[in-house]
This record gives C-alpha cells, sequence and structure tokens, in this order.
C-alpha cells in the first residue's frame, strides 16, 4: 500500500492541508483497494489557522513514507522551522516522493530539494521565491511542475490539481477523474497551463465556444482542421482564435492535440487496442504520428505508458467497472467552466516505486 504523509506544524495553510487530506485521507477502497495509507506527521500539537490538529506521529518518521506532502507555508517572510526542513530533506534522500502545496514550495527550496530545478508557487509570491533561492528556477505561469521525485504546486486550488495529478500517476486516470467528479473539481488540468487568465471566462450558455468543445471531443477520431471548426463555431478561423486564446490561453490546434493525447492516455490504460487502433480512434492518422506527439508531450511513447499502468495494475489491483462516462472518457465539456485544460505540459508518470 502507498503511503502519504502530510507534514505539518504551526504556520501552516489549512485550505491546502484540507485539500490533501481529502484526497488522500478519504477512504475511497470502494473506487481501488487498497487506496492510501494516509497519515499526519508534525511536533506534538499543531495550530493551523483557527484549528487544532493532532498528528498521528512525528516528524521523525516522514522517511518512512513513500510520498511527503508539504501543506502551504502561511508565512514566506519567516523561515520554516528547520526540523519540519530536515525531515522533508531526510524523507527526499530515502527514496520519497516530495511534493509542496503553494507556499511549501518555500520548505523544499530551504531543504535544498528544489536547487537546479523548475518549480512554482502561488503567483504572488513567485517573485520572493526566485530573489530568496536563486538556484531555483521558478516558474510563475503554471499550476504545478512535476520533476519526478519532487513536485510543486501553484496556489490554492492548483493544490487540488497536483493531488488529483499523483492519484493519476499512481492509479490511472480513470481512478483521477472518478474522484474529481466526487469532489466536483476538473477531472484534469495540465500543469503547464497558466495559474490565471487575465479575461475571465464568460457564462457557458453566452460563450461561443461552448457548443463546439463538446462536438469537437466526439469527433477525436476525425481529421479535424481550424477551418473545421471555426465553420461549425460559424466564424471566421481569426475570430476563432481570439476566443479560444482569451476563454483558454492556449490556440484551438493545441487544445484539439491535448484532447486526443487525453483519449489515448483513456485507451492505452483501459483497453488492448494496438497502438495503430489508437491513432485511428484519436485522429492522429498513424501510429507513427501517434508516438511522436505522445512521446513528445507526455515524455514516454505510449507502449511504455501502457506497460507503466499495467504494471500498477497487477501489482495495487485493479479499480471497478466505472460504467459509461465515468472516467472512462474526456470530460463532456473541456476547457469551459471549471475545466480550463489548455496546457501541452502533460507529464510522464515516474514509474512505480
Amino acid at each position: 500500500m502507498k503511503t502519504v504523509a502530510l507534514a505539518v506544524t504551526d504556520g501552516m495553510l489549512h485550505f491546502e492541508l484540507s485539500v490533501a487530506y481529502e484526497v488522500f485521507g478519504s477512504d475511497l477502497t470502494h473506487l481501488i483497494d487498497p487506496w492510501y495509507d494516509f497519515s499526519v506527521h508534525g511536533p506534538s500539537a499543531v495550530r493551523v489557522g483557527r484549528f487544532h490538529l493532532e498528528p498521528d506521529h512525528g516528524l521523525d518518521r516522514l522517511p518512512y513514507a513513500d510520498t511527503v506532502i508539504v501543506p502551504g507555508w502561511a508565512d514566506v517572510d519567516v523561515d520554516p522551522p528547520a526540523e519540519l526542513v530536515d525531515a522533508v530533506r531526510a524523507a527526499h534522500e530515502a527514496g520519497a516522493r516530495v511534493a509542496s502545496l503553494c507556499t511549501g514550495a518555500f520548505v523544499l527550496a530551504a531543504a535544498g530539494l528544489l536547487d537546479g530545478r523548475r518549480a512554482t508557487t502561488h503567483w504572488g509570491h513567485t517573485q520572493v521565491l526566485a530573489d530568496r533561492y536563486p538556484r531555483v528556477e521558478v516558474d510563475p505561469d503554471v499550476l504545478y511542475v512535476d520533476n519526478g521525485s519532487v513536485l510543486t504546486s501553484a496556489g490554492k486550488a492548483a493544490a487540488m490539481d497536483l493531488c488529483l495529478h499523483l492519484v493519476r500517476l499512481d492509479h490511472g486516470s480513470a481512478i483521477a477523474n472518478t474522484v474529481a467528479r466526487r469532489l466536483v473539481v476538473p477531472p484534469h488540468r495540465a500543469g503547464g497551463q497558466a495559474q490565471f487568465v487575465n479575461r475571465p471566462v464568460p457564462a457557458q450558455e453566452d460563450h461561443p465556444l461552448t457548443g463546439l468543445l463538446p462536438w469537437v471531443v466526439e469527433r477525436l477520431d476525425r481529421p479535424l482542421t481550424v477551418e473545421d471548426l471555426a465553420r461549425q463555431a460559424r466564424m471566421s478561423s481569426r475570430n476563432l482564435g481570439r476566443h479560444f486564446r482569451a476563454a483558454t490561453g492556449t490556440t484551438p490546434l493545441q487544445w484539439l492535440l491535448v484532447q486526443r493525447i487525453r483519449r489515448a492516455q483513456e485507451l492505452l490504460e483501459a483497453t488492448d487496442d494496438s497502438v495503430d487502433a489508437i491513432a485511428t480512434a484519436t485522429g492522429m492518422g498513424t501510429a507513427t504520428t501517434l508516438r511522436r506527439h505522445f512521446n513528445r508531450t507526455v515524455g514516454v511513447p505510449p507502449d511504455t505508458y501502457r506497460r507503466t499502468f499495467r504494471s500498477r495494475s497487477r501489482v495495487e489491483g485493479s479499480g471497478p467497472d466505472l460504467g459509461p462516462g465515468l472516467g472512462s472518457g474526456p470530460d463532456p465539456h473541456p476547457g469551459l467552466g471549471l475545466d480550463l485544460d489548455l496546457g501541452l505540459d502533460l507529464v510522464t508518470p515516474p514509474g512505480p516505486r
């Protein structure tokens, strides 16, 4: 069973802490058994905002966890406690996957885990992080960054994105999507999308892309062009591009490629279809084209991706039959409302530990 340890001390942010507890600490064995063995680690009683928390174990037990989660650090102008920094560093040296939520990145940076690595935090504190830790490559424009054994997220809602990303790496897209639906949050927002879009997304019933996006998702097996999308939306290609950029921060073709790759991931996880068949089903045309885009976007070839999740399934047990529409396909309205799946920075599962 994968063990997840939440590292806490006085001065943590309760929202990010609660997000991690909700995802990893809830009993979701009805989805997949075993789920996570979750515990809270801290120095005696901890005060988190107006809440008091009783840890299960001391910080000295962090190195025994498979994954360590560091919630947001409330006051970035104050150095995090040395005992927390030392414990997080020791856990990583022992082989744990370490993930920070929001300003928890300051704890990882203090531990030296972000030196020479790309990382992010809440957009309001990225410059502070960059100034204080010049060896860290701070990216202020993404939701989360996955470096394999070290992961960082932006603020607030992005903490949920990173937690669901970890579930996706461990248990596959179907389980992660079902957890997301339980929490009434987007099933997948790629880590590379912007932390915020300057122009707000209009209400769905008024937005010119509302009818277009589900129409596209239902036709991913077809060789769609920007002109096809513009024709369906009854607007010029240039006008379509402006609407896509304003609503999602990306281009129609980039968004379309993300949807094709997502569908390919789901088919690789859930079916025995050949790469050629999946290339046809996702509109990639040939296995060569699928492999090129998949490898460039996800970071591994389709066959490696499939073996990774199949090996996890054999070791950890397979999930239940989720039925049609529950984790077996893309969100019916990707790109609007809550699910702004914008970027191409889909990340590679680092392999079972």
